[in-house]
């Protein structure tokens, strides 16, 4: 009994060693169609329903993909191949199956001016070197960023221009003027990504003009103070400062959880003014409203009436003078 147990498992054991070191050539009744470009194989041969039902389906088909990956492997293998960097490529040949897209190819994208320009002058793009030569430093150093050639942002020491208030500090002016660079190239890109997806870009804050209204001024004063994380709450105004035009009102909301009863009772008067059929009368509002009226009437009465005795007046002086 021991001796035949240990047959079975020797047995099994080399069963299991054959399917993990199976042959590499497959036999087929129809040859695969293969499309090696898209590493692409095509089965054409009839599977019989008795293999699905005698054996397992899932032994089956593993057994059956098993085998056509191994014949596209095959093919594979059979392509020119090369080494790079320790590891053996194969060179793939054109698709000859044309495959469908999920979403459509992406659209060219819109050259920028600085493109448009170039083509019309004809400038070409050459690529240039990430390492220069420095003069001072006397090694070759990266042309941008960190640790970078002609690096003027070390120097302790700058020559005043002649033209120059001597007086100035350089060294703010020399980084004022970078902040202008860097915002500038950052509002020209947004303009370009603004362009690319035809959207107009905002025309809010000082607009390069020769000189700017007051208004503009003003407007461009209230975006800023408002550009803050509290939207201009905590900003402190000027002495004569007037407030901004057109700003609007914070709307203002009830909690969410508060007074349950007030709540209710506001909602009763909602309901009842909107089931009446009769307006609902404002007698302090109506009266306000009749008095103003009056008053009005009563001026232009007494307007009327000084303006009739002073004609009466002028019309007897006139007479009297006309008999004297």
């Amino acid at each position: 009994m021991a001796a035949c147990s240990v047959e079975e498992l020797l047995a099994k054991a080399e069963q299991e060693e054959a399917e993990k070191l199976k042959s590499i050539s497959v036999q087929k009744e129809l040859d695969l169609e293969f499309d090696v470009g898209n590493l692409l194989a095509c089965d054409k041969n009839r599977i019989e329903t008795r293999d699905l039902r005698e054996k397992k389906r899932n032994d089956f088909l593993r057994a059956l993909a098993r085998d056509n990956t191994q014949l596209l492997i095959n093919e594979i293998w059979k392509l020119p191949t090369e080494r790079v960097e320790e590891v053996i490529v194969a060179k793939l040949p054109e698709q000859t199956t044309r495959l469908p897209r999920e979403k459509p190819p992406p659209k060219p994208k819109p050259p920028t001016k600085w493109e448009q320009f170039a083509k019309l002058k004809g400038i070409q793009k050459k690529k240039k070197t990430n390492l220069v030569w420095d003069e001072t430093a006397k090694e070759w150093r990266r042309r941008w960023g960190y640790k970078r050639a002609k690096d003027d942002t070390k120097d302790w020491l700058i020559e005043v221009p002649e033209t120059a208030d001597p007086n100035e500090d350089q060294f703010a002016k020399r980084n004022k003027a970078k902040k202008e660079r860097v915002a500038k190239n950052e509002l020209n890109r947004l303009r370009n990504i603004a362009r690319a997806h035809k959207v107009k870009t905002p025309g809010e804050g000082l607009l390069p003009k020769a000189q700017q209204s007051k208004d503009e001024l003003a407007k461009a004063v209230s975006v800023a103070k408002t550009s803050t994380a509290s939207v201009g709450r905590f900003q402190d105004r000027l002495p004569k400062e007037k407030p901004p035009k057109n700003s609007g009102k914070k709307r203002k909301f009830e909690p969410l959880i508060g007074d349950f009863n007030s709540e209710k009772q506001k909602q009763l008067e909602l309901l009842k003014i909107m089931g009446s059929k009769t307006p609902k009368l404002d007698i302090t509002k109506a009266v306000n409203t009749q008095m103003r009226e009056e008053d009005r009437e009563e001026a232009a009465a007494r307007r009327r009436k000084g303006a009739g005795g002073k004609g009466r007046k002028g019309n007897t002086a006139g007479r009297g003078k006309g008999k004297g």
